[in-house]
C-alpha cells in the first residue's frame, strides 16, 4: 500500500508526445500515462509542465511558450522575441505555480543572442499575459525549477557551466507582488525540495559535497564531504543527482570510474538529514544515468522502464 502524498504530476517527452502520470494514483511498476498531451506539429519540446487536474499542459520550445486546453487544442502562445536562431546552448525551462494559475518560465536570453542577461517570466496559465517579469544577472544555458509544496513559492537554479550556476526565488506575499531572492552563492546546485518543504538540498558545484539548507534562509543545516561516505575526494565526486525519499531521509549520489575498466559507477546512499547519519544505499539500478532515479519523498522512487516510462519502486529495496 503506498503512503498519503501530495498529489504529482510529472511527464515524459515520448515520440513526440507529452506523457503525464500521476503519482498520487499511481501503483509500481511501469507507470502508464494519466493523460496524454500532443504538441504542434514540428516543436521540439524543451520542457514541459502539466496541472494536478491533468487538464492542461504548458511547454517550451526555444523560441516559444505553448499552453494547451484539457482536448489538446492551442490555448495560447507567448513567443521569445526576437527570434534565436543559435541552436544550441540555451533550454528555457517551465513550471507550474502550486495552484496551477501560473506558469513560470526561465528565459536563457543571453545564450540565445536576444540580450546581456536572462529573464525570469509569470504568465497567466488560462491567457499567456504576462504577470511578472525579472531580469537576471545571468548567462545561463537552463534553469531547473522546484516548487515550494506548502507556501506555493517557487525555486530557480540558472546553470551558467563553467561559471558556476545561481539559484534564486519568488515568493508573493498575500496582497502584494512578486518578491524576489538571489541567494549569495554562484557554486551550489539546486538538486531536490524536501516532501514537507522544510528544507532543500543542494550539491557544490565542483561535486566535493552536499548540503542541506534551510528553507526559506538558505541557512546550511548540514554539510557532507565526499570522504564522509567512505569514499576517495581525490577519485571520486557527489553527482548533481539524488533527493529526498522522505522528509528525514535524502538519497546522495556518489559516482566514480573503475580504475580497471574505466567504467563509471554510482552508488545512491541513505543520509538521515536530522542527525547527518549516512546510513546504507539504496539498491537502484539505472540504465544510463543517475539522474534517471528520482526520489519521491513518500518511501517510494522512480528510475526508468527500457520504453522511457517512469518506472516505481518501494522504499529501500
Amino acid at each position: 500500500m503506498l503512503p498519503p502524498c501530495t498529489p504529482q504530476v510529472v511527464t515524459r517527452h515520448l515520440d513526440c508526445l507529452i506523457h503525464a502520470y500521476d503519482l498520487a494514483c499511481a501503483g509500481f511498476g511501469e507507470l502508464a500515462p494519466a493523460v496524454v498531451f500532443r504538441p504542434r506539429l514540428g516543436d521540439d519540446v524543451v520542457s514541459s509542465a502539466v496541472s494536478p487536474d491533468l487538464r492542461r499542459a504548458v511547454y517550451t520550445t526555444l523560441n516559444e511558450i505553448v499552453g494547451l486546453d484539457p482536448d489538446g487544442a492551442v490555448a495560447w502562445t507567448a513567443p521569445f522575441e526576437p527570434h534565436s536562431d543559435t541552436p544550441y546552448g540555451h533550454r528555457p525551462g517551465c513550471a507550474l505555480s502550486l495552484d496551477a494559475r501560473t506558469v513560470w518560465v526561465y528565459r536563457p536570453d543571453a545564450m540565445a543572442g536576444r540580450g546581456q542577461s536572462d529573464q525570469w517570466v509569470a504568465y497567466d496559465a488560462d491567457s499567456g499575459t504576462v504577470l511578472a517579469r525579472h531580469e537576471l544577472e545571468t548567462s545561463g544555458h537552463g534553469g531547473i525549477h522546484l516548487v515550494h509544496p506548502a507556501d506555493g513559492s517557487v525555486y530557480l537554479d540558472v546553470g551558467e557551466g563553467q561559471d558556476g550556476t545561481v539559484i534564486f526565488r519568488v515568493a508573493a506575499p498575500a496582497g502584494a507582488g512578486p518578491e524576489f531572492t538571489t541567494y549569495p552563492w554562484v557554486d551550489r546546485c539546486l538538486i531536490a525540495m524536501a516532501p514537507d518543504g522544510e528544507q532543500f538540498m543542494t550539491v557544490d558545484h565542483g561535486q566535493n559535497d552536499v548540503a542541506f539548507h534551510r528553507h526559506p534562509t538558505g541557512e546550511v543545516l548540514l554539510t557532507l564531504a565526499v570522504e564522509a561516505f567512505g569514499h576517495d575526494p581525490e577519485a571520486d565526486f557527489v553527482e548533481w543527482a539524488g533527493g529526498y525519499l522522505t522528509p528525514d531521509t535524502a538519497v546522495v549520489t556518489l559516482g566514480g570510474e573503475d580504475a580497471q575498466t574505466g567504467e563509471e559507477w554510482f552508488r545512491h546512499h541513505l543520509v538521515d538529514v536530522r542527525t547527518g547519519t549516512v546510513g546504507g544505499e539504496l539498491a537502484a539500478e539505472v540504465r544510463r544515468s543517475p539522474y534517471e532515479l528520482v526520489p519521491l519523498g513518500d518511501g517510494t522512487w522512480l528510475t526508468e522502464a527500457p520504453s522511457g516510462h517512469p518506472f516505481r519502486r518501494p522504499g529501500t529495496s
